[in-house]
Parts: C-alpha cells; sequence; structure tokens
C-alpha cells in the first residue's frame, strides 16, 4: 500500500468525498471556522461517514504545507491510476470518442500544472501527458491549485515524451505544438479531430526535439504589448478552441 497523501482545501477535499470517500483516513477541520461552507462540508463528511478531527489553523498548515488551505485538510490513501496512457487511448478508441490531449513540455510549477489540470477537466480534455523529469508531479499544492481536477483528470508521466508523441501519432492523434513563431494561428487549425496539443514552459517554450516531433506548429494571436501567456491561460485558450469547434 502506499504512503498516505495529504489533500487541502475544499474543491480537493471535497471532490475526493464526492469519488472515493472509502479512501480518506480523517479529515482535520479548523473549529473555530462556523460559516455556512464549513458547516455544509462538514455535513457531506459526517453522510459519508469520514473521522472528523478539530485542529487549529497551524496545525492544518504544518499538514498541509501551506497557510492556503481553508481550514480543511485530509490524510487520504492515494487512488490507484486505473489505467496506463494506452489502456485509456484504447478505451477511447473502443468508444469511438475523439481524443483531446493536454501535452505540457517543462511545466515544473505546481501552480500551473493545478491550474493546467484544472482546465483539461473543464474543456473536456481526457488526460494530461508530461515528461517525467523537467516537470511538476502531483502533490498538496497541485490539488488544491486544481480544485478537484487533480483527482479526476488522468495525468501521465512518461519516460520519453518524443517517443510518446510518436506513439501518438502511431495512432492518427495529430501532435499540434504551439509557437510564438509559427505561421498559422490556432484559429487556423482544425481541432475536431483526434488531436494532442502541446504547450511548453513559459519563456523557454518546447525543447527542441519536443518541437521537431510535432505534426504542425501554430501561434496564439497577441495583440497587446506582453509577448506571451502563462502557460495555463494558454493552454485554456487551446482546448476552449477545440472545445468550440467540436461543438
Amino acid at each position: 500500500m502506499s504512503s498516505p497523501k495529504v489533500l487541502f482545501g475544499f474543491h480537493a477535499v471535497g471532490v475526493r468525498l464526492k469519488t472515493a470517500p472509502d479512501s480518506i483516513i480523517e479529515i482535520y477541520f479548523d473549529a473555530s471556522r462556523r460559516d455556512q461552507r464549513m458547516r455544509q462540508f462538514l455535513e457531506r463528511a459526517r453522510e459519508a461517514g469520514t473521522r472528523l478531527i478539530e485542529a487549529d489553523s497551524l496545525r492544518i498548515a504544518k499538514l498541509a504545507g501551506s497557510h492556503g488551505h481553508q481550514g480543511v485538510a485530509a490524510r487520504v490513501q492515494p487512488v490507484a491510476q486505473a489505467r496506463s496512457l494506452d489502456d485509456l487511448l484504447e478505451q477511447l478508441e473502443a468508444s469511438a470518442q475523439v481524443p483531446l490531449l493536454l501535452v505540457l513540455d517543462g511545466v515544473t510549477d505546481p501552480h500551473n500544472l493545478g491550474a493546467c489540470l484544472r482546465v483539461a477537466d473543464g474543456a473536456g480534455a481526457h488526460a494530461v501527458i508530461a515528461p517525467k523529469d523537467h516537470a511538476a508531479g502531483i502533490n498538496a499544492t497541485v490539488a488544491k491549485v486544481a480544485s478537484g481536477a487533480a483527482e479526476t483528470m488522468p495525468y501521465f508521466m512518461v519516460t520519453n515524451l518524443a517517443r510518446t508523441l510518436g506513439e501518438l501519432k502511431e495512432r492518427s492523434i495529430w501532435v499540434i505544438g504551439t509557437s510564438d513563431d509559427a505561421p498559422k494561428t490556432l484559429y487556423q487549425v482544425d481541432l475536431k479531430g483526434p488531436v494532442a496539443l502541446v504547450l511548453g514552459a513559459e519563456g523557454q517554450g518546447m525543447r527542441q526535439l519536443t518541437r521537431k516531433t510535432c505534426d504542425e506548429l501554430v501561434s496564439i494571436p497577441m495583440r497587446g504589448a506582453v509577448e506571451s501567456l502563462n502557460v495555463s491561460v494558454a493552454s485554456g485558450v487551446c482546448l476552449y478552441e477545440a472545445l468550440r469547434q467540436r461543438s
């Protein structure tokens, strides 16, 4: 059995309560918070039969490793990743779903990763893919920022990103990278088919090998003074354009 991990914040703990309540060992809550949001949260926790422990804000902050815990933290058993990327893609194929994937190359900031998972979930992406090296893993901060999406959005960390992109192409998934100097804009490409959208870290962009592996490069039009968008904002722009086209 894997070691317990910590989730904190109403969204992250609330999604675990909804999707896998049996995996929750215990929930620590700030008894000095008596507002409606806390009362409703505790009512759901009690209905799920979860063990509740009163704690002050400092103790919860130490457990969460953050002061942004909103008065709630939980020790939970990790929910096993039920499938590999291959399994997921085969399942999509069997159910005649058109894959929409987000690939992050070199995104190391947990706040950015959490925001990317959240927007991927919102836009209906099927998975987020990142390299094992030079990338953030799922931790309590990611889960907090993701507002529950870290529990619902499959996140696959792969050993060799270029090879994985090649395998996606073999499955007829069009790999589209984003680059400031691309000749086409995002709005000039067809995103209705099987697509993997590749975004690099803010500032550095995609690594050269990743860029070469893409089938096509597109840019996000920038009309103001700033030269680039935060990677999570750029992910949202790209994924929601795909969602718009597919709708």
